[in-house]
């Protein structure tokens, strides 16, 4: 029976436990992208709290891509000084860890590129910018851009590459009909709305090697009118399988779907409120090889352990819980398996726009004796 504390290999990449720290942008980066010593220190005492694979916040491959400030970025050479720095710090403490490479799309925010948004179709973010229709010229310069992304993060010592293929970014925009009404070869059946991300999955193994990791992360459900649903995932996923990635990420949801968006906000109240995707994930394992990475309101020992024993999951991926205590994963390894402490407020994610950077409000609160 699998436990949580397995020894596991995916590739040939060695991990110490099946607990995963889930990307979420740190807000931290400087103005070029780079690394600083906040997102290093950040990571370090993560690894150091036990995280058997860290994954870090999504990191754009061109600066068109970019999303949001104070990003990391992955799409420039004298960049990969700063990541080898964090990677090194991370694989000191035991861990291992691989960089999401992203690209924004129609969310990518004019004012920090100084370029019009490029999605697959006409569309408006929820910044209510309008963004141009890709030509396929822009597609392929896009799938260049993973390409050299990847080969910097294996320049930089990374143990493997994430792509962000959710949340409405420009990946999930192709897959989504809600937000893909392209005529052409990339737009219609499933097929080809998957027809980019497999393009780009071709590019990153190319620039990461075959000896790291390839994750994707994508959607289990848009939980948008008219959007990727599960039925869609249950076709794309096997076809990233064929096409020889490593792992899956399954996650949901993006700004658009409100209630149903990634951070879902509000108390997670007892053991029946955890687990979103608990269904797209039984019905993937039922019809999908690929290991498989669940995240999604996880917040109880107890949950997690009958996830891997179940055979739900093949790894545990948490976010927020880890930002209000890095050192969860050792806790619960010691013995002492009170459920995380993160109250799911969302208030960790109210000053990453500033440059403050991702951090617990209420755990500094508390320290500072202002609870």
């Amino acid at each position: 029976m699998a436990s949580l504390f397995d020894v596991t290999s995916i590739n040939v990449i060695t991990l110490r436990n099946r607990f995963v720290r889930s990307a979420t942008w740190e807000g931290m980066a400087r103005a070029d992208g780079s690394v600083t010593d906040k997102i290093i220190e950040m990571y370090d005492e993560q690894a150091a709290g036990g995280i058997g694979l860290i994954i870090t916040g999504h990191t754009y491959v061109s600066k068109e891509g970019q999303a949001v400030p104070h990003q990391l970025g992955m799409h420039r050479d004298a960049l990969v000084r700063g990541f080898a720095d964090l990677t090194r710090a991370v694989h000191e403490k035991g861990s291992t860890i691989m960089v999401q490479l992203s690209h924004a799309g129609c969310r990518a925010d004019a004012g920090q590129t100084g370029v019009e948004p490029m999605g697959p179709s006409v569309l408006k973010n929820e910044l209510g910018q309008v963004c141009r229709a890709m030509t396929e010229g822009d597609i392929e310069a896009v799938a260049e851009a993973f390409f050299e992304a990847a080969g910097r993060a294996r320049k930089a010592g990374f143990d493997g590459v994430q792509i962000h293929g959710a949340h409405s970014y420009l990946l999930s925009e192709f897959l989504s009909p809600c937000h893909n009404g392209r005529q052409d070869r990339y737009g219609g059946s499933i097929e080809n709305r998957a027809r980019m991300l497999l393009e780009v999955v071709a590019a990153v193994r190319k620039g990461i090697g075959h000896d790291r990791i390839l994750s994707v992360k994508i959607n289990s459900d848009d939980f948008i009118d008219g959007g990727f649903v599960k039925e869609d995932m249950l076709e794309v996923a096997p076809m990233l399988g064929a096409a020889g990635v490593d792992a899956i990420e399954l996650s949901g949801g993006s700004p658009f779907s409100l209630k149903f968006m990634a951070t879902r906000p509000g108390p997670i109240r007892n053991e029946a409120d955890e687990v979103y995707y608990r269904e797209a994930a039984t019905l993937y394992k039922q019809r999908v090889d690929v290991p498989l990475i669940l995240p999604g309101g996880i917040r109880s020992y107890g949950v997690a352990r009958r996830l891997v024993e179940e055979g739900t999951t093949d790894y545990v991926s948490m976010s927020r819980p880890l930002i209000r205590e890095p050192g969860l994963v050792n806790r619960w390894m010691r013995g002492d398996l009170k459920k995380a402490a993160c109250v799911t407020d969302n208030l960790c994610l109210g000053t990453l726009r500033t440059g403050e950077g991702l951090h617990c409000v209420v755990e500094r609160r508390s320290r500072s004796g202002k609870a």
